[in-house]
This record gives structure tokens, C-alpha cells and sequence, in this order.
């Protein structure tokens, strides 16, 4: 992977000084993007915003094309802090975020979820900077995920965490953090489907792809447990072989570079019927998710969009190709299958999701997950708090 220079002079970087609250909103990742979608533009709305970049997914297809397809303006500032190992990134992070706000002087900071760009809170610590984190609290007690070590310590770094759920409220408070600065505002994922569930209904991909609905099966699997550990790896792609064969038709494979480079690098071969994609564009994945015979996926957003879609009448199939989970409230409500990475329990486990949508039995939507109205508790949580942290935390 070519790498760039990363940013560490931010002179050039100016706010709108329009009197408002200087807001400092970190993303790295597709995810981050897509989640963050309707709260960045509220935002935008109402505070004086400096959206900055750390650079963690480098591809166009993992970054710009969700810039488009959520119609989300370009980041003021982009870190280039990919580095050539996982160290110097996580490095370049923490010291090129650490610049940035030591130039601009924001007035608090908002991150979301467990990736490397979060780490960028450790400056915003070091310089009394208020910090807002949303996607608090999300455990799902495995150590082998790097994700968990980092929910832990942005969780714990945080001024005030913002959780999807009760679930999510109660690990914080086993943290021991305060309450009084702990909210449940919901996922904000529902918000951004509802804004652009036009288009994705609109969405052209089964022409483009020749796909038929419902006579397919929607892959994804990229998550480092599944991919670039050998033992997992190679059961996850041979139980993936196994359900290619035993349904006959195609596996449509949202392939991250991850996942592309690791088939690679193993010369492993797939079954013929599953077509490998560059990853696809937020529209065209969410037709593709609700029209699927099925879909089998290691992302964290599959609980959430399963709920929204059957909240919309566009059940589908969900099947979570891992052995835990970080949204147990999706799984209280029948929202999923956990079929692990292993061929007998895959295939079981897509039998019996297609089986239960059949027979309509879909589940029930998760309250937090179908809530439209996040991005305002967010914007009025850092109203509100701003002053409170200044004073309470850093007594000024």
C-alpha cells in the first residue's frame, strides 16, 4: 500500500468564527461516514464544523463514493495518517489530531464507534477539549477484536457518551463512568436509510449486475477475526464454497481490499457463483440487502439495517457470520442469526433466517434502531454540555 505524507501543519485550516460552537467531527472509515451522515449535516446546521479525515480508509470505494451518495460535503481537513503498519498509523493519528486541535482550538470534539481514527481523542484529552462519543458503551466481550480495546478507551477518555441502547448504558455505568454524562440517544443509522431510502429503492444494481431478485445471496466479510486469522479464515471461505454450492446461485461478495488481499495472498479458490465486487456504494448495497435471498455479513451495521428494512416492510434474511455481538438488543428482539464461521452452522443458520422471513416470522424492530430524530439529541447533548465539561471536568 503507497503512503502518504501525513498532515501535521494545520495553519491553512480556518474556522467560519460565525459566534457558534467550534465543532471538531473525526471519521476514518466507511462506517463512520455512513453513521455519522445526518448527524454531520444537523451539525453543520447549527454549529460551526471542521469535519476532519484521518485517512484510515484510503480507497475510493470505502470513502468518496459514500461522500457522494450520502451528498455530504468534502472534509475540510484530510490527515493522510496512514501509515506502514498498524503502529505509525495509530501514531500519526494521535499526532496529527493532536495538531489539529492544538491549531484550531475547537470547542469540543465528536468521534463514533471503536476504529483507530477514535484514538484521535487521546489529544483532545491532553488539551481539555471537550469529547463527545457516540456508539458508547458497545460490548461485545471478545479480546481477539481489536475494536473492543478501543471502545474501552475511547469510552473511558470521553466527557460524555452517547450509547444506542440500555444494554449499551449499563456496560459504561460497570465502568464506572457518571452517569449524569451518559445519554441513550439510539443508533443514528435509521435517519440516514430514511433520507435516502428513495434512492436505494430506485437503485438500478440488479440490471447492472444481472442479478434477479431474491435469487441471490449478499456477502460481506472483511472483519481483521475473520480474515486474517489462518485457522478462521479458511473455515469462514470453505463453509462460503459450501453454501455456493448448496443453494446454486450467486453469492454477490462486497469485497474489501482487506479481504481482496488476503484471497490473494492464499491463492484460495472460490466456488465459481461467487462473484467478487469492489464494495459498493450505500445505495446499491441496501437495494441489493432487500431484495436478497439472503444476506451474510460480519458488518456491525447488519443488526441495525435489518431492523430498519423490516420497520419499512422490506424484511430480509440476516445472517452474522461471527461468534458475538456488540447490539444485543437486536438479537433480544429476533432481529439476526449468529451462525458463526463454521460450514454446519452457516448453513443452518441461512436455512432457518430464510425459512422465519418466509413463514413471516421477521422479528420485531428495535426502538433504538428505528428512531429518526438522533442527530437533534446529539446537537442539543453538545449544546448543552460544552459548558458543563469546561467546568465541571477541567474547572475552567
Amino acid at each position: 500500500m503507497e503512503t502518504k505524507t501525513p498532515k501535521f501543519d494545520y495553519s491553512d485550516i480556518h474556522w467560519q468564527n460565525n459566534g457558534k460552537i467550534k465543532l471538531c467531527i473525526i471519521v476514518g472509515t466507511r462506517p463512520e461516514i455512513i453513521r455519522l451522515a445526518a448527524v454531520i449535516s444537523k451539525c453543520r446546521k447549527y454549529f460551526d464544523v471542521i469535519l476532519a479525515h484521518t485517512g484510515q480508509n484510503y480507497d475510493y470505494n470505502l470513502n468518496g463514493i459514500f461522500f457522494r451518495d450520502l451528498k455530504l460535503a468534502e472534509p475540510e481537513v484530510y490527515m493522510d495518517a496512514v501509515g506502514d503498519d498498524l503502529g505509525a498509523t495509530c501514531g500519526n493519528i494521535i499526532n496529527c489530531s493532536y495538531k489539529l486541535f492544538a491549531a484550531t482550538k475547537p470547542d469540543a470534539v465528536l468521534v463514533l464507534g471503536d476504529t483507530n481514527s477514535c484514538l484521535s481523542v487521546i489529544g483532545a484529552k491532553r488539551l481539555h477539549i471537550p469529547i463527545f462519543h457516540m456508539e458508547a458503551g458497545n460490548r461485545c466481550k471478545d479480546e481477539c477484536l481489536p475494536e473492543e480495546t478501543n471502545r474501552r478507551i475511547v469510552d473511558i477518555i470521553s466527557d460524555v457518551n452517547l450509547a444506542y441502547s440500555e444494554h449499551a448504558r449499563r456496560y459504561l455505568a460497570e465502568c464506572g463512568l457518571p452517569r449524569e454524562r451518559t445519554y441513550v440517544t439510539g443508533s443514528p443509522m435509521a435517519e440516514v436509510l430514511h433520507q435516502n431510502l428513495t434512492e436505494i429503492e430506485a437503485s438500478d444494481v440488479h440490471e447492472r449486475l444481472g442479478l434477479k431478485k431474491g435469487h441471490y445471496i449478499l456477502l460481506s466479510a472483511h472483519r481483521e477475526e475473520n480474515i486474517d486469522t489462518e485457522k478462521n479464515f479458511f473455515s469462514l471461505f470453505n463453509a462460503i464454497n459450501a453454501m455456493a454450492e448448496k443453494y446454486d446461485m450467486p453469492i454477490l461478495y462486497s469485497c474489501h481490499p482487506r479481504s481482496r488481499h488476503r484471497l490473494e495472498a492464499t491463492g484460495f479458490k472460490l466456488d465459481p457463483r461467487v462473484q467478487v465486487q469492489q464494495p459498493l456504494g450505500f445505495h446499491d448495497y441496501n437495494c441489493l440487502q432487500m431484495n436478497a435471498f439472503a444476506v451474510v455479513s460480519d458488518s456491525g451495521t447488519l443488526p441495525e439495517e435489518s431492523s430498519f428494512f423490516t420497520s419499512v416492510g422490506h424484511p430480509f434474511p440476516a445472517v452474522c457470520i461471527r461468534t458475538s455481538t456488540e447490539r444485543p438488543e437486536s438479537l433480544d428482539k429476533a432481529g439476526f442469526i449468529l451462525s458463526g464461521i463454521d460450514t454446519k452452522g452457516l448453513l443452518q443458520s441461512v436455512d432457518t433466517a430464510v425459512e422465519l422471513v418466509k413463514n413471516g416470522d421477521y422479528g420485531t424492530p428495535v426502538p433504538d434502531y428505528t428512531d429518526e430524530n438522533v442527530s437533534t439529541k446529539v446537537v442539543k447533548i453538545i449544546q448543552s454540555y460544552v459548558g458543563v465539561v469546561n467546568k465541571m471536568v477541567w474547572r475552567k
